[in-house]
């Protein structure tokens, strides 16, 4: 009996956490073909990974950077590093988190359905009373296309610190990164490159959280304080006609010229009508509220069980960062520079400021604008005249999605 209990309380310990953690160490310590800071990483990848999942849940909970998307992405990341085998259960293929991570993920479901919500939840009546916001939209999409030329010009330097060189691929993954937009870079990621998924989802959303941080101090280096402080017309009413009329004509022009890119587009466009049209109310609010609350929280938690030692700690991981903030950099700028380009050319003058906004970050990038706007004159509302550029931003960064679809797939 005594030998019996003996061994009950040996397998006991042995299924603990602690003994989790000490065997990952040991079989790493063990490995021939592993060494120096790499044998580190493997050794004590969870417990790292650990602290940099609560650290995420402090900026959602603290900071509240982000924390609907934060929180449940940094939840899901603490799942995935519990030791073996309990991890495996959760957030592995057949675990609960994977069987959802499958669904909703590898068949890009969540990120549409994340889209018909944004649709049903923005305005397009800005963009429709001055389209030519269009091209700030447009002009801040150059962050994506240069950050996946920069990230292939990489490969000798990536080599060089022992990593992986990024294929074409994993380079248009991580360049969407530029365009702000959490979901389209998810759905861009699980078809080109599903293995980048964790660090790459939560570049973009971190960068997104980051809005207020990252962008002010590239306005005001790109701009001059006559610049900040043009103050432009009052918009004109949009009829809900136009309003009605505005998605059908961008779902038709992308199903003739881009059809790579109508899942996100058509999710959007649909959401967006829903709202305009006025007859079916309960289909707009459950996509503005309920639907896209429960995708949120599922789409989180599985990308978060993405972030799992093996798959985060790694040179990729450390290139992808820099790459994903840079790429958000000049996709501001580009929006900024295209804004003062434009008051060259135009009569009617632009404030530099709301070209910012043609990211993806909807409304917070107008948001920015319009208090970096206010600062230098506390009469200058741009929030409404930002919103033109923002939500071009949206349709941009799916255009942008559906071109590196058609050229990458």
């Amino acid at each position: 009996m005594s030998i019996s209990i003996q061994q009950g309380l040996q397998s006991l310990w042995d299924s603990t956490g602690i003994m989790g953690f000490v065997h990952s160490a040991q079989n790493a310590f063990s490995d021939p073909e592993i060494s120096g800071v790499q044998q580190i990483l493997s050794a004590h990848g969870q417990w790292i990974m650990i602290l940099i999942c609560l650290f995420l849940l402090w900026l959602g909970i603290k900071k509240q950077f982000e924390p609907l998307l934060l929180i449940p992405i940094a939840f899901g990341g603490l799942l995935s590093n519990i030791p073996m085998p309990l991890g495996e259960e959760i957030a592995g293929p057949n675990g609960f988190l994977g069987i959802i991570f499958a669904f909703g993920i590898e068949k890009g479901i969540f990120p549409l359905i994340i889209f018909m919500g944004v649709g049903a939840m923005t305005d397009f009546g800005p963009l429709i009373a001055n389209p030519k916001m269009a091209l700030l939209g447009g002009a801040a999409q150059f962050g994506i296309f240069g950050a996946l030329l920069l990230a292939l010009a990489l490969k000798p330097v990536v080599l060089l610190m022992g990593g992986e060189p990024f294929t074409i691929q994993q380079a248009a993954s991580i360049g969407i990164i530029g365009g702000a937009d959490g979901p389209t870079s998810i759905y861009v990621t699980t078809k080109l490159a599903k293995e980048l998924l964790g660090p790459i989802a939560v570049a973009a959303y971190s960068y997104m959280a980051l809005v207020p941080v990252i962008q002010p101090p590239i306005m005001r280096l790109l701009t001059t304080k006559a610049e900040r402080q043009i103050q432009m017309t009052q918009l004109r009413e949009v009829s809900k006609r136009e309003k009605i009329v505005f998605p059908l004509v961008i779902l038709l022009l992308c199903v003739i010229l881009l059809p790579s890119a109508c899942p996100l587009l058509g999710a959007l466009c649909f959401g967006n009508l829903c709202k305009e049209c006025g007859v079916v109310e309960r289909l707009s609010d459950t996509m503005q509220n309920a639907l896209i609350n429960i995708v949120t929280i599922f789409l989180g938690l599985t990308v978060g069980s993405k972030l799992s030692a093996d798959h985060f700690l790694t040179v990729q991981t450390i290139f992808i960062l820099v790459l994903g903030i840079m790429a958000f950099s000049v996709a501001t700028a580009g929006g900024v520079l295209m804004a003062k380009l434009m008051n060259v050319f135009s009569k009617t003058k632009v404030n530099p400021l709301i070209g910012a906004a043609g990211v993806s970050a909807v409304p917070m990038a107008a948001r920015v604008a319009n208090k970096v706007g206010l600062e230098e004159n506390p009469q200058n509302y741009l929030l409404m005249h930002a919103m033109g550029p923002n939500v071009s931003g949206v349709i941009g960064s799916a255009v942008a999605a559906g071109i590196l679809l058609a050229l990458c797939h």
